[in-house]
């Protein structure tokens, strides 16, 4: 048997943390019994369905690198398959109409609350059997499921263990409205039935639902996949994550400069563990997977942690990945590379100082753009009179360079030092706040090696022409 799962998320919004971690076990799970995995969009409920929100789910999952076998398969196009095994149903008296109102369902379950009974649909309450039976074909009705009244629903949940429902805390549900459009609950069956799903990975919220599809699934004659049912992902305190704990969209975390293999890395590790181990290359979560390893436990999302994820893959990465999801932030802030250094040969330098791409982005604007101001504090500290002469003198040797390496360059601050007998700070900080235009970068000899001479030259020239102005202002 092909092992086969699928993401089936409803385009009501954009793809959220939950969802991405749920994707991702289902991808993880087939993808480690060498199996297929499906991309279905629920999009049956056609007042909150968007086209915006389809699109997001979609870019979240090609960012994420979750790539599907089949699909993206859509409910709306498929309304035809549901409604011919609804009509089946009703053939095989496994289904019939029903044509209680609204009202007086309200009224029924109102009555039910007063006497204290669990509020259902009961299709012999003598209200709701006389409706049923004064109503003449044509009527408006609604397609109920016939539920069994005996026994119980029990299943083996990969993550929680047996479950059992017993069928006398389940009514009749709809699985057609009186529109004709099928409901959620008989549309998942008939897909995961129709695309051959042999696993469910989902949300612990799905687990009502469950009983209800088995017994769909019965009344069609075909097998049940099995389930796992994952715990919920809580915020830092303890409630259910939220706008209000930040972040909750994937492609935020994009827009907040984290690479989707610290996300990925992340998620997995959100309810799912292998001994102490906490950084995960893509192939050995593949190998290493299994659905129960994960907890049943709900599990908190921590910021910090994935901060630190994601400065190790920015240090550790190759290179051209790095760079391929940097080209993004850098579009955002219209930062060009063509006439500077390899991007590769700046994020190999600069990346391990930064916790996330947009503070790569501040960090390497000065290896590709020009500015014509320094840094206040830092000009105010370092740009100074007594910072003239090695300044003049590190121009001079700088100009007369044949060789234009890291080792040459930092001959040249070395020999500053001994020539005017001064400490490594006294050119050191001047030439970096000259060169980048603040106070903070990697060593200066390979900050200038990248820029290039014409630029540190001219560089360094403008902060001279600071010092002279701000001695003649003085």
């Amino acid at each position: 048997m092909t092992v086969k799962t699928r993401f089936a998320p409803s385009p009501t919004g954009y793809l959220h943390v939950g969802g991405a971690r749920t994707a991702l076990y289902s991808w993880l799970y087939a993808k480690s019994q060498g199996g297929e995995f499906v991309l279905r969009i629920e999009d049956t409920d056609l007042e909150r369905n968007s086209q915006e929100a389809v699109d997001a789910i979609i870019e979240g999952m090609q960012w994420l690198g979750l790539e599907w076998n089949e699909g993206p398969y859509f409910q709306t196009q498929r309304f035809d398959r549901y409604n011919e095994m609804v009509d089946k149903l009703l053939a095989e008296d496994k289904a019939y109409k029903c044509y209680a109102s609204k009202e007086l369902l309200d009224e029924v379950r109102a009555e039910q609350e007063a006497n204290k009974e669990m509020p259902r649909y009961d299709a012999d309450h003598p209200k709701i059997k006389a409706a049923n039976e004064a109503a003449k074909e044509g009527d408006p009705c609604v397609i109920r499921f016939r539920n069994p009244k005996e026994g119980s629903v029990v299943f083996e949940d990969q993550i929680r263990g047996r479950i059992e429902i017993s069928n006398s805390q389940m009514d009749d549900l709809i699985i057609r409205r009186t529109d004709g459009s099928p409901t959620y609950n008989f549309c998942v069956v008939v897909d995961d039935w129709d695309m051959g799903i042999t696993h469910v990975i989902r949300g612990e919220d799905h687990i009502n639902n469950t009983p209800r599809q088995i017994n769909i699934y019965k009344a069609l004659g075909v097998t049940v996949p099995t389930f796992a049912h994952c715990a919920m992902i809580l915020g830092d305190d303890g409630a259910k994550l939220s706008k209000r704990h930040g972040a909750v969209s994937v492609m935020q975390y994009r827009d907040m400069g984290y690479l989707p293999v610290a996300l990925n890395n992340y998620l997995v590790r959100l309810g799912w563990s292998h001994g102490d181990q906490e950084i995960f290359s893509q192939e050995e979560m593949i190998n290493l997977f299994s659905l129960n390893a994960i907890s049943k436990s709900a599990s908190a999302f921590n910021t910090d942690k994935l901060l630190w994820l994601n400065n190790h893959y920015i240090k550790t990465s190759d290179p051209e990945y790095v760079a391929e999801h940097l080209q993004w932030h850098l579009d955002q802030k219209g930062i060009k590379t063509e006439n500077g250094p390899a991007i590769t040969d700046v994020i190999k330098l600069v990346g391990e100082r930064c916790n996330t791409l947009v503070e790569l982005v501040e960090q390497i604007g000065y290896f590709y753009q020009d500015f014509d101001a320094f840094d206040a504090d830092a000009a105010k500290k370092h740009l100074r009179g007594v910072a003239k002469q090695p300044l003049e003198v590190a121009l001079a040797k700088v100009e007369a360079l044949t060789e234009w390496t890291t080792e040459k360059l930092h001959q040249v601050i070395a020999d500053v030092c001994t020539e005017l007998e001064i400490g490594m700070g006294k050119i050191g900080m001047p030439l970096r706040v000259a060169v980048t235009g603040g106070g903070q970068s990697p060593s200066v000899d390979a900050v200038m090696q990248l820029i290039g001479k014409e630029r540190v030259v001219a560089r360094i020239k403008m902060a001279l022409a600071f010092i002279a102005e701000r001695e003649a202002n003085a």
